[in-house]
Protein backbone atom coordinates (compact mmCIF):
# COMPACT_ATOMS: atom_id res chain seq x y z
CA UNK A 1 0.00 0.00 0.00
CA UNK A 2 1.41 3.41 -0.88
CA UNK A 3 1.65 5.93 1.94
CA UNK A 4 2.45 8.99 -0.13
CA UNK A 5 1.08 12.13 1.39
CA UNK A 6 -0.27 15.10 -0.54
CA UNK A 7 2.46 17.54 -1.57
CA UNK A 8 5.28 15.00 -1.35
CA UNK A 9 5.19 14.20 -5.07
CA UNK A 10 5.30 16.21 -8.20
CA UNK A 11 5.46 15.46 -11.88
CA UNK A 12 8.38 15.39 -14.21
CA UNK A 13 8.43 15.77 -18.01
CA UNK A 14 5.63 15.94 -20.54
CA UNK A 15 4.22 12.58 -19.61
CA UNK A 16 3.85 13.69 -16.02
CA UNK A 17 6.04 11.10 -14.38
CA UNK A 18 5.60 11.20 -10.67
CA UNK A 19 8.72 12.31 -8.70
CA UNK A 20 9.37 13.24 -5.07
CA UNK A 21 9.71 16.95 -4.27
CA UNK A 22 13.09 16.46 -2.54
CA UNK A 23 14.59 15.30 -5.83
CA UNK A 24 13.73 18.64 -7.39
CA UNK A 25 15.11 20.73 -4.46
CA UNK A 26 17.34 18.53 -2.26
CA UNK A 27 17.35 19.43 1.42
CA UNK A 28 21.18 19.45 1.80
CA UNK A 29 21.77 21.82 -1.07
CA UNK A 30 19.10 24.10 0.18
CA UNK A 31 20.87 24.41 3.50
CA UNK A 32 24.21 24.94 1.76
CA UNK A 33 22.76 27.71 -0.38
CA UNK A 34 21.28 29.41 2.67
CA UNK A 35 24.59 29.24 4.57
CA UNK A 36 26.53 30.56 1.56
CA UNK A 37 24.12 33.42 1.02
CA UNK A 38 24.30 34.32 4.71
CA UNK A 39 28.13 34.26 4.64
CA UNK A 40 28.23 36.58 1.63
CA UNK A 41 25.86 38.99 3.36
CA UNK A 42 28.00 38.98 6.53
CA UNK A 43 31.24 39.55 4.58
CA UNK A 44 29.75 42.42 2.63
CA UNK A 45 28.36 43.89 5.83
CA UNK A 46 31.77 43.66 7.56
CA UNK A 47 33.61 45.16 4.58
CA UNK A 48 31.19 48.05 4.53
CA UNK A 49 31.57 48.61 8.26
CA UNK A 50 35.35 48.26 8.06
CA UNK A 51 35.60 50.75 5.21
CA UNK A 52 33.19 53.16 6.88
CA UNK A 53 35.23 53.09 10.11
CA UNK A 54 38.41 53.86 8.13
CA UNK A 55 40.44 50.83 9.14
CA UNK A 56 40.57 48.78 5.97
CA UNK A 57 42.18 45.82 7.76
CA UNK A 58 40.68 43.30 5.40
CA UNK A 59 41.99 45.19 2.40
CA UNK A 60 45.65 45.27 3.57
CA UNK A 61 48.29 42.88 4.90
CA UNK A 62 47.89 44.20 8.43
CA UNK A 63 48.14 47.37 10.51
CA UNK A 64 51.01 49.75 9.80
CA UNK A 65 53.63 50.64 12.39
CA UNK A 66 52.96 53.65 14.59
CA UNK A 67 55.40 55.73 12.50
CA UNK A 68 53.24 55.27 9.41
CA UNK A 69 49.82 54.96 11.07
CA UNK A 70 48.43 58.10 9.48
CA UNK A 71 49.08 56.62 6.03
CA UNK A 72 46.96 53.54 6.64
CA UNK A 73 43.97 54.90 4.72
CA UNK A 74 46.13 56.33 1.93
CA UNK A 75 47.65 53.27 0.27
CA UNK A 76 48.82 55.24 -2.76
CA UNK A 77 51.15 57.26 -0.51
CA UNK A 78 53.48 54.27 -0.52
CA UNK A 79 52.19 51.85 -3.17
CA UNK A 80 52.45 52.98 -6.75
CA UNK A 81 49.32 52.28 -8.75
CA UNK A 82 51.31 50.96 -11.71
CA UNK A 83 53.60 48.47 -9.94
CA UNK A 84 51.60 48.06 -6.71
CA UNK A 85 54.89 48.03 -4.77
CA UNK A 86 56.77 50.50 -2.60
CA UNK A 87 59.64 52.25 -4.38
CA UNK A 88 62.60 54.05 -2.82
CA UNK A 89 61.46 57.28 -4.44
CA UNK A 90 58.21 57.12 -2.49
CA UNK A 91 60.11 56.63 0.77
CA UNK A 92 62.31 59.60 -0.12
CA UNK A 93 59.28 61.91 -0.36
CA UNK A 94 59.12 62.01 3.44
CA UNK A 95 62.52 60.88 4.61
CA UNK A 96 64.83 62.93 2.35
CA UNK A 97 63.74 66.15 4.00
CA UNK A 98 66.76 68.16 2.93
CA UNK A 99 66.40 67.38 -0.75
CA UNK A 100 70.09 66.59 -1.26
CA UNK A 101 70.84 65.34 -4.74
CA UNK A 102 72.45 62.03 -3.78
CA UNK A 103 69.95 61.03 -1.09
CA UNK A 104 71.03 60.67 2.52
CA UNK A 105 69.33 57.30 2.85
CA UNK A 106 70.36 55.87 -0.50
CA UNK A 107 72.95 53.19 -1.14
CA UNK A 108 75.20 55.86 -2.61
CA UNK A 109 75.12 57.98 0.54
CA UNK A 110 75.92 54.93 2.64
CA UNK A 111 79.01 54.14 0.56
CA UNK A 112 80.26 57.72 0.55
CA UNK A 113 79.71 58.13 4.27
CA UNK A 114 81.74 55.05 5.06
CA UNK A 115 84.54 55.24 2.51
CA UNK A 116 84.70 58.77 1.04
CA UNK A 117 84.98 56.96 -2.31
CA UNK A 118 82.57 58.72 -4.68
CA UNK A 119 83.15 56.11 -7.37
CA UNK A 120 80.97 53.76 -5.35
CA UNK A 121 77.96 55.89 -6.19
CA UNK A 122 77.50 53.96 -9.42
CA UNK A 123 74.24 51.97 -9.05
CA UNK A 124 74.67 48.23 -8.58
CA UNK A 125 72.34 45.41 -9.53
CA UNK A 126 72.73 44.08 -5.99
CA UNK A 127 71.07 47.10 -4.39
CA UNK A 128 67.82 46.22 -2.67
CA UNK A 129 64.86 48.57 -2.08
CA UNK A 130 64.03 50.03 1.32
CA UNK A 131 61.07 47.72 1.95
CA UNK A 132 63.31 44.63 1.70
CA UNK A 133 64.74 45.43 5.12
CA UNK A 134 62.10 47.70 6.63
CA UNK A 135 59.00 45.48 6.83
CA UNK A 136 55.59 47.06 7.23
CA UNK A 137 52.07 45.81 8.09
CA UNK A 138 53.43 44.06 11.19
CA UNK A 139 51.30 45.99 13.69
CA UNK A 140 51.40 49.26 15.58
CA UNK A 141 54.09 48.15 18.04
CA UNK A 142 56.43 46.74 15.39
CA UNK A 143 59.82 48.50 15.12
CA UNK A 144 60.17 49.13 11.40
CA UNK A 145 63.81 50.16 11.86
CA UNK A 146 64.72 46.84 13.48
CA UNK A 147 66.45 44.65 10.90
CA UNK A 148 66.93 41.00 11.79
CA UNK A 149 70.06 39.01 11.12
CA UNK A 150 68.07 36.82 8.75
CA UNK A 151 67.55 39.80 6.46
CA UNK A 152 71.29 40.53 6.48
CA UNK A 153 72.20 36.94 5.71
CA UNK A 154 70.17 37.04 2.51
CA UNK A 155 73.04 39.04 0.98
CA UNK A 156 76.02 38.44 3.30
CA UNK A 157 77.26 34.83 3.13
CA UNK A 158 78.01 34.10 6.78
CA UNK A 159 75.88 33.00 9.69
CA UNK A 160 76.79 35.46 12.47
CA UNK A 161 79.65 37.25 14.22
CA UNK A 162 80.64 33.90 15.72
CA UNK A 163 80.20 31.78 12.60
CA UNK A 164 81.95 32.76 9.38
CA UNK A 165 82.38 36.49 10.03
CA UNK A 166 85.50 37.67 8.15
CA UNK A 167 88.50 39.14 9.92
CA UNK A 168 88.68 42.93 10.14
CA UNK A 169 90.58 44.55 7.27
CA UNK A 170 93.23 46.13 9.48
CA UNK A 171 93.84 42.87 11.35
CA UNK A 172 94.16 40.95 8.10
CA UNK A 173 96.88 43.39 6.89
CA UNK A 174 94.54 44.69 4.21
CA UNK A 175 94.72 48.22 5.59
CA UNK A 176 98.34 48.88 6.62
CA UNK A 177 99.38 52.00 8.48
CA UNK A 178 101.83 54.42 6.89
CA UNK A 179 105.21 53.75 8.48
CA UNK A 180 106.25 57.38 8.61
CA UNK A 181 106.80 57.84 12.35
CA UNK A 182 109.40 56.45 14.70
CA UNK A 183 107.11 55.90 17.65
CA UNK A 184 107.61 53.08 20.17
CA UNK A 185 104.62 52.92 22.54
CA UNK A 186 106.43 51.25 25.44
CA UNK A 187 109.20 53.88 25.59
CA UNK A 188 106.66 56.70 25.76
CA UNK A 189 104.53 54.91 28.35
CA UNK A 190 107.60 54.52 30.57
CA UNK A 191 108.50 58.20 30.23
CA UNK A 192 104.97 59.45 30.95
CA UNK A 193 104.61 57.16 33.97
CA UNK A 194 107.91 58.51 35.33
CA UNK A 195 107.20 62.19 34.65
CA UNK A 196 103.61 62.11 35.88
CA UNK A 197 104.25 59.66 38.75
CA UNK A 198 101.57 57.28 37.48
CA UNK A 199 101.20 53.67 38.60
CA UNK A 200 98.29 52.69 36.35
CA UNK A 201 99.46 51.90 32.82
CA UNK A 202 96.03 52.63 31.34
CA UNK A 203 95.95 56.11 32.83
CA UNK A 204 99.13 56.67 30.87
CA UNK A 205 97.28 55.72 27.68
CA UNK A 206 94.71 58.43 28.40
CA UNK A 207 97.50 61.01 28.72
CA UNK A 208 97.71 61.07 24.91
CA UNK A 209 94.47 59.39 23.87
CA UNK A 210 91.95 62.02 24.97
CA UNK A 211 88.30 61.02 24.79
CA UNK A 212 85.88 63.22 22.92
CA UNK A 213 83.00 64.89 24.75
CA UNK A 214 80.55 62.04 24.13
CA UNK A 215 83.08 59.43 25.29
CA UNK A 216 82.70 57.30 22.19
CA UNK A 217 85.94 58.08 20.35
CA UNK A 218 89.21 59.96 20.79
CA UNK A 219 90.66 63.17 19.42
CA UNK A 220 93.60 62.93 17.00
CA UNK A 221 97.07 63.20 18.50
CA UNK A 222 98.25 66.81 18.44
CA UNK A 223 101.91 67.79 18.58
CA UNK A 224 101.40 71.01 20.55
CA UNK A 225 99.28 69.26 23.17
CA UNK A 226 100.92 65.85 23.45
CA UNK A 227 104.50 66.09 22.17
CA UNK A 228 105.74 69.64 22.64
CA UNK A 229 106.51 69.21 26.35
CA UNK A 230 109.33 66.78 25.58
CA UNK A 231 110.23 67.25 21.92
CA UNK A 232 111.78 70.33 20.25
CA UNK A 233 112.79 72.04 23.47
CA UNK A 234 114.18 75.60 23.57
CA UNK A 235 117.70 74.21 23.16
CA UNK A 236 116.95 72.02 20.13
CA UNK A 237 119.14 73.16 17.23
CA UNK A 238 120.09 72.16 13.73
CA UNK A 239 123.72 71.26 13.01
CA UNK A 240 125.94 73.94 11.48
CA UNK A 241 124.89 73.92 7.82
CA UNK A 242 126.81 75.35 4.86
CA UNK A 243 125.31 78.55 3.47
CA UNK A 244 124.60 78.47 -0.25
CA UNK A 245 126.94 80.74 -2.18
CA UNK A 246 125.61 82.81 -5.07
CA UNK A 247 126.79 81.17 -8.29
CA UNK A 248 128.31 78.23 -6.43
CA UNK A 249 127.67 74.60 -7.27
CA UNK A 250 128.01 73.16 -3.77
CA UNK A 251 124.66 72.49 -2.03
CA UNK A 252 123.81 74.78 0.85
CA UNK A 253 120.95 76.47 2.71
CA UNK A 254 119.70 80.03 2.40
CA UNK A 255 120.19 82.29 5.40
CA UNK A 256 117.29 84.35 6.75
CA UNK A 257 118.83 87.51 5.26
CA UNK A 258 118.94 85.93 1.81
CA UNK A 259 115.30 84.82 2.02
CA UNK A 260 114.16 88.28 3.16
CA UNK A 261 116.09 89.97 0.36
CA UNK A 262 114.64 87.60 -2.22
CA UNK A 263 111.11 88.23 -0.98
CA UNK A 264 108.10 86.70 -2.66
CA UNK A 265 104.64 85.71 -1.45
CA UNK A 266 105.79 82.26 -0.32
CA UNK A 267 108.34 83.67 2.16
CA UNK A 268 106.26 86.31 3.90
CA UNK A 269 106.94 84.46 7.17
CA UNK A 270 110.60 85.60 7.01
CA UNK A 271 109.60 89.19 7.84
CA UNK A 272 108.27 88.05 11.22
CA UNK A 273 110.98 85.56 12.13
CA UNK A 274 113.32 86.42 15.02
CA UNK A 275 116.86 86.81 13.55
CA UNK A 276 118.32 85.94 16.98
CA UNK A 277 117.29 82.34 16.39
CA UNK A 278 120.15 81.99 13.86
CA UNK A 279 123.82 81.56 14.68
CA UNK A 280 126.17 82.45 11.84
CA UNK A 281 129.77 81.27 11.94
CA UNK A 282 131.67 82.01 8.76
CA UNK A 283 130.04 80.19 5.88
CA UNK A 284 127.76 78.07 8.07
CA UNK A 285 124.54 78.73 9.97
CA UNK A 286 122.45 76.89 12.53
CA UNK A 287 119.01 77.59 13.98
CA UNK A 288 117.97 77.35 17.61
CA UNK A 289 115.30 76.63 18.62
CA UNK A 290 113.69 74.56 15.89
CA UNK A 291 109.89 74.78 15.90
CA UNK A 292 107.40 72.21 14.74
CA UNK A 293 106.74 72.87 11.03
CA UNK A 294 109.59 75.35 11.18
CA UNK A 295 109.17 77.61 8.08
CA UNK A 296 112.90 78.14 7.62
CA UNK A 297 113.55 74.38 7.60
CA UNK A 298 110.62 73.71 5.25
CA UNK A 299 111.64 76.50 2.84
CA UNK A 300 115.20 75.20 2.55
CA UNK A 301 113.93 71.63 2.25
CA UNK A 302 111.69 72.77 -0.61
CA UNK A 303 114.67 74.40 -2.36
CA UNK A 304 116.70 71.19 -2.07
CA UNK A 305 113.78 69.15 -3.38
CA UNK A 306 113.49 71.45 -6.40
CA UNK A 307 117.14 70.82 -7.20
CA UNK A 308 116.45 67.09 -7.22
CA UNK A 309 113.18 67.41 -9.16
CA UNK A 310 112.91 70.73 -11.04
CA UNK A 311 109.53 69.71 -12.50
CA UNK A 312 107.97 68.53 -9.23
CA UNK A 313 104.60 69.84 -10.36
CA UNK A 314 101.91 70.26 -7.73
CA UNK A 315 104.07 68.40 -5.20
CA UNK A 316 105.94 71.69 -4.76
CA UNK A 317 102.83 73.05 -3.01
CA UNK A 318 102.86 70.34 -0.33
CA UNK A 319 105.00 70.26 2.80
CA UNK A 320 104.90 66.46 3.10
CA UNK A 321 104.85 63.51 0.73
CA UNK A 322 101.63 63.01 -1.26
CA UNK A 323 101.04 59.38 -0.22
CA UNK A 324 97.42 59.16 0.96
CA UNK A 325 94.68 56.58 0.86
CA UNK A 326 92.90 56.31 -2.48
CA UNK A 327 89.86 58.08 -1.05
CA UNK A 328 92.02 61.02 0.12
CA UNK A 329 93.22 62.43 -3.20
CA UNK A 330 91.07 65.51 -2.72
CA UNK A 331 93.02 66.24 0.46
CA UNK A 332 96.13 66.82 -1.65
CA UNK A 333 94.32 69.43 -3.72
CA UNK A 334 92.95 71.09 -0.57
CA UNK A 335 96.47 71.38 0.86
CA UNK A 336 97.74 72.86 -2.40
CA UNK A 337 94.89 75.39 -2.39
CA UNK A 338 95.77 76.47 1.16
CA UNK A 339 99.38 77.06 0.08
CA UNK A 340 98.24 79.13 -2.91
CA UNK A 341 95.87 81.16 -0.75
CA UNK A 342 98.70 81.96 1.66
CA UNK A 343 100.86 83.06 -1.23
CA UNK A 344 98.05 85.22 -2.60
CA UNK A 345 97.70 86.79 0.83
CA UNK A 346 101.35 87.80 0.62
CA UNK A 347 100.58 89.81 -2.52
CA UNK A 348 97.74 91.86 -1.06
CA UNK A 349 100.13 94.45 0.35
CA UNK A 350 101.69 95.15 -3.05
CA UNK A 351 100.38 98.49 -4.42
CA UNK A 352 101.25 97.93 -8.09
CA UNK A 353 98.06 97.93 -10.24
CA UNK A 354 99.29 95.00 -12.33
CA UNK A 355 99.86 92.93 -9.15
CA UNK A 356 96.38 93.71 -7.86
CA UNK A 357 94.87 92.86 -11.25
CA UNK A 358 96.65 89.51 -11.31
CA UNK A 359 95.65 88.92 -7.68
CA UNK A 360 91.97 89.32 -8.60
CA UNK A 361 92.35 86.73 -11.36
CA UNK A 362 94.20 84.38 -9.00
CA UNK A 363 91.42 84.69 -6.39
CA UNK A 364 88.77 83.87 -9.00
CA UNK A 365 90.74 80.85 -10.18
CA UNK A 366 91.21 79.61 -6.63
CA UNK A 367 87.48 79.92 -5.96
CA UNK A 368 86.73 77.91 -9.09
CA UNK A 369 89.36 75.32 -8.18
CA UNK A 370 87.85 74.89 -4.72
CA UNK A 371 84.42 74.38 -6.27
CA UNK A 372 85.74 71.72 -8.64
CA UNK A 373 87.67 69.92 -5.90
CA UNK A 374 84.54 69.60 -3.75
CA UNK A 375 82.49 68.32 -6.68
CA UNK A 376 82.06 64.56 -6.01
CA UNK A 377 82.29 63.53 -9.65
CA UNK A 378 85.11 65.88 -10.70
CA UNK A 379 87.99 64.11 -12.45
CA UNK A 380 91.18 64.86 -10.47
CA UNK A 381 94.65 63.77 -11.53
CA UNK A 382 96.51 62.81 -8.37
CA UNK A 383 99.60 61.86 -10.41
CA UNK A 384 100.42 65.59 -10.60
CA UNK A 385 101.56 65.33 -6.97
CA UNK A 386 103.72 62.23 -7.25
CA UNK A 387 107.45 62.88 -7.00
CA UNK A 388 108.06 59.33 -8.14
CA UNK A 389 106.73 60.33 -11.57
CA UNK A 390 108.69 63.58 -11.72
CA UNK A 391 111.78 63.58 -13.92
CA UNK A 392 115.01 63.72 -11.87
CA UNK A 393 117.34 66.60 -12.62
CA UNK A 394 119.46 65.37 -15.53
CA UNK A 395 122.18 67.94 -14.80
CA UNK A 396 123.07 66.33 -11.48
CA UNK A 397 125.59 63.58 -11.08
CA UNK A 398 125.00 60.71 -8.67
CA UNK A 399 127.52 62.27 -6.30
CA UNK A 400 125.75 65.64 -6.37
CA UNK A 401 122.39 63.99 -5.70
CA UNK A 402 123.89 62.18 -2.73
CA UNK A 403 125.29 65.47 -1.37
CA UNK A 404 121.90 67.19 -1.63
CA UNK A 405 120.10 64.33 0.10
CA UNK A 406 122.77 64.27 2.82
CA UNK A 407 122.28 68.01 3.40
CA UNK A 408 118.51 67.49 3.59
CA UNK A 409 119.14 64.87 6.27
CA UNK A 410 121.29 67.28 8.31
CA UNK A 411 118.78 70.10 7.91
CA UNK A 412 115.98 67.89 9.26
CA UNK A 413 118.02 66.23 11.99
CA UNK A 414 115.68 67.44 14.79
CA UNK A 415 112.67 66.36 12.73
CA UNK A 416 114.06 62.88 12.06
CA UNK A 417 113.86 61.99 15.73
CA UNK A 418 110.24 61.15 14.88
CA UNK A 419 109.77 61.65 11.13
CA UNK A 420 111.15 59.90 8.07
CA UNK A 421 112.66 62.04 5.30
CA UNK A 422 112.91 60.79 1.73
CA UNK A 423 113.90 62.72 -1.42
CA UNK A 424 114.23 65.90 0.64
CA UNK A 425 110.59 65.55 1.75
CA UNK A 426 109.11 64.73 5.16
CA UNK A 427 106.89 61.67 4.85
CA UNK A 428 103.20 62.26 5.53
CA UNK A 429 101.78 61.22 8.89
CA UNK A 430 98.54 59.29 8.72
CA UNK A 431 96.26 61.10 11.14
CA UNK A 432 93.27 58.79 10.75
CA UNK A 433 93.75 55.04 10.65
CA UNK A 434 90.43 54.63 8.82
CA UNK A 435 89.47 51.47 10.69
CA UNK A 436 85.98 50.01 11.15
CA UNK A 437 84.78 51.90 8.10
CA UNK A 438 81.72 49.66 7.89
CA UNK A 439 80.80 49.63 11.59
CA UNK A 440 80.36 51.82 14.65
CA UNK A 441 82.18 51.35 17.94
CA UNK A 442 81.32 53.00 21.26
CA UNK A 443 84.19 53.07 23.78
CA UNK A 444 81.82 54.56 26.33
CA UNK A 445 79.68 51.41 26.32
CA UNK A 446 82.67 49.06 26.72
CA UNK A 447 84.85 50.77 29.32
CA UNK A 448 82.43 49.74 32.10
CA UNK A 449 83.01 46.07 31.33
CA UNK A 450 86.66 45.87 30.29
CA UNK A 451 89.95 47.76 30.34
CA UNK A 452 91.88 49.35 27.47
CA UNK A 453 94.65 46.76 27.29
CA UNK A 454 92.21 43.86 27.46
CA UNK A 455 91.30 44.65 23.85
CA UNK A 456 94.33 46.60 22.60
CA UNK A 457 96.91 43.91 23.10
CA UNK A 458 98.76 43.73 19.79
CA UNK A 459 101.67 45.64 21.39
CA UNK A 460 102.95 44.32 24.77
CA UNK A 461 102.50 47.66 26.55
CA UNK A 462 101.64 46.36 30.03
CA UNK A 463 104.58 43.95 30.24
CA UNK A 464 107.02 46.39 28.66
CA UNK A 465 106.05 49.29 30.95
CA UNK A 466 106.90 47.28 34.06
CA UNK A 467 110.28 46.22 32.70
CA UNK A 468 113.50 48.07 32.02
CA UNK A 469 114.53 45.79 29.16
CA UNK A 470 114.43 47.21 25.61
CA UNK A 471 111.45 46.10 23.54
CA UNK A 472 111.93 44.49 20.15
CA UNK A 473 110.91 47.05 17.46
CA UNK A 474 109.30 44.21 15.55
CA UNK A 475 106.46 44.13 18.12
CA UNK A 476 106.43 47.83 19.07
CA UNK A 477 106.47 50.29 16.22
CA UNK A 478 104.14 52.92 14.80
CA UNK A 479 103.01 50.77 11.85
CA UNK A 480 101.36 48.25 14.17
CA UNK A 481 97.69 49.08 14.60
CA UNK A 482 97.16 48.13 18.21
CA UNK A 483 93.56 47.11 17.62
CA UNK A 484 91.56 43.99 18.52
CA UNK A 485 90.78 41.21 16.08
CA UNK A 486 87.34 39.72 15.57
CA UNK A 487 88.25 36.93 18.02
CA UNK A 488 88.58 39.50 20.79
CA UNK A 489 85.06 40.75 20.08
CA UNK A 490 83.73 37.19 20.12
CA UNK A 491 84.93 36.69 23.68
CA UNK A 492 81.98 38.78 24.87
CA UNK A 493 79.64 39.04 21.89
CA UNK A 494 78.19 35.56 21.59
CA UNK A 495 74.81 33.88 22.16
CA UNK A 496 75.62 33.33 25.86
CA UNK A 497 76.70 36.90 26.73
CA UNK A 498 76.41 40.24 24.91
CA UNK A 499 74.35 40.44 21.75
CA UNK A 500 76.01 39.43 18.52
CA UNK A 501 73.30 40.76 16.19
CA UNK A 502 74.52 42.48 13.04
CA UNK A 503 72.91 45.81 13.92
CA UNK A 504 74.87 45.93 17.18
CA UNK A 505 77.85 47.25 15.21
CA UNK A 506 76.63 47.82 11.67
CA UNK A 507 74.40 50.73 10.76
CA UNK A 508 73.45 50.97 7.13
CA UNK A 509 72.30 54.57 7.18
CA UNK A 510 74.48 57.49 8.35
CA UNK A 511 74.10 58.76 11.87
CA UNK A 512 71.32 61.35 11.67
CA UNK A 513 73.03 63.27 14.46
CA UNK A 514 75.89 63.96 12.04
CA UNK A 515 73.72 65.09 9.15
CA UNK A 516 75.63 68.37 8.86
CA UNK A 517 78.88 66.43 8.45
CA UNK A 518 77.27 64.14 5.92
CA UNK A 519 76.15 67.06 3.80
CA UNK A 520 79.79 68.10 3.51
CA UNK A 521 80.41 64.76 1.84
CA UNK A 522 77.44 65.03 -0.46
CA UNK A 523 77.81 68.65 -1.48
Amino acid sequence: MRDDKPGQKGSYGRVGLPVATQYVVPKRRRAMALVGALAIVLVLAWLGFDWFMGRGNLLSNGPLSSSHARLETECTSCHSQAERRVTDEQCAVCHEKYGDALGVYSFGAHYVYRSDDFRRLVPSEHEVPCFSCHLEHEGREAAITAVTDRQCFDCHPFASLNVGHPEFDFAADQLPDLGSLAFPHVHHVREVMKEEALEDVERTCLYCHNAQADGRNFDPINFDRHCDACHLAATTATPALPVRQEGGTEPGVDSLETIVARGGPATRWALYTNPNEFRRRGDSVSKVPVHHRDPWVLENLRALRLRLHPDAGLADLLTTTPEVAESGYRQLYREAIVTLEEQALGLRGRPEPEVQSDLTKISDLLAELKRVVEEPFAALDESQFLLALARPNPDLTAEERAQIEALAGELTQPCRQCHTVTQATIERVQADQRVLRRAEFDHRAHILETRCLDCHGAIPIADGARSTEPVDPAVDRAEIQNLPTVDVCRECHNPQQATNACVTCHYFHPNKGRRSDLLLYLE
